[in-house]
């Protein structure tokens, strides 16, 4: 088993080389890799834009564990991904793509936050208990989810899922990844300052330029 060799349909992707059982992964073919199941994923229409390349490279660092240079850029392999931007950067598409590097150790399912929201209005309390499970979840759009409400009863999902999500971290050190449009103020203002300060401890914040173009139009 060659975890730096992919395989798609009929495609066969080497992301790097080995040497005394360590990868050495090269950045440009993963790129070429990213943009194949970016288009395969998303249509013909997809591509990586030059202006987020310094970031991407800083994501797939995170990704494929490289620790010295994760420390180089302030990012803590121990800890989930923030990722943050303005509507239509490329967040959620980038979480989705960004886990198939290293399949096997980065398996997480995204969820829109406000379908979470969704099913706590219809099911209730038991699915802030099925999403702070030890399951690995990306919660794509934090923030902007509706407050849920079931049988008269408000609550602010997110928030009690990210609190489960923080005392499952303590817990095994299962991580949490999350997409979002707000600033550290407006997050604040959603969710609080408790959850605010627990999402320090859960994430690595990672955010696109502020004018950062919507690539959807």
């Amino acid at each position: 088993m060659h975890p730096h060799i992919i395989h798609e349909k009929e495609t066969l992707f080497e992301l790097g080389t080995i040497e005394n059982n360590i990868i050495h992964y090269d950045f440009d073919k993963v790129v070429a890799y990213l943009n194949y199941k970016g288009r395969l994923t998303f249509g013909k229409n997809f591509k990586i834009y030059e202006d987020d390349m310094f970031l991407l490279y800083k994501l797939c660092l995170y990704f494929i564990r490289d620790y010295k240079n994760c420390e180089k850029y302030g990012l803590d392999p121990h800890k989930g991904i923030l990722l943050s931007g303005p509507v239509g950067c490329g967040k959620t598409s980038w979480m989705k793509l960004l886990k198939n590097i290293t399949p096997s150790t980065n398996s997480y399912q995204v969820v829109p936050s406000r379908y979470v929201t969704f099913q706590f209005n219809g099911k209730g309390y038991p699915i802030i208990e099925l999403y702070g499970s030890t399951n690995s979840y990306c919660f794509d759009d934090i923030g902007v989810e509706p407050d849920g409400k079931h049988f008269g009863q408000d609550c602010n999902v997110m928030g009690e899922v990210l609190l489960s999500r923080y005392d499952l971290f303590l817990q095994n050190k299962k991580l949490t990844f999350a997409t979002t449009n707000l600033n550290a103020e407006e997050i604040d203002e959603r969710y609080g300052s408790r959850v605010r300060s627990r999402m320090r401890e859960l994430f690595n914040l990672v955010a696109f330029d502020k004018n950062c173009k919507d690539k959807r139009l």
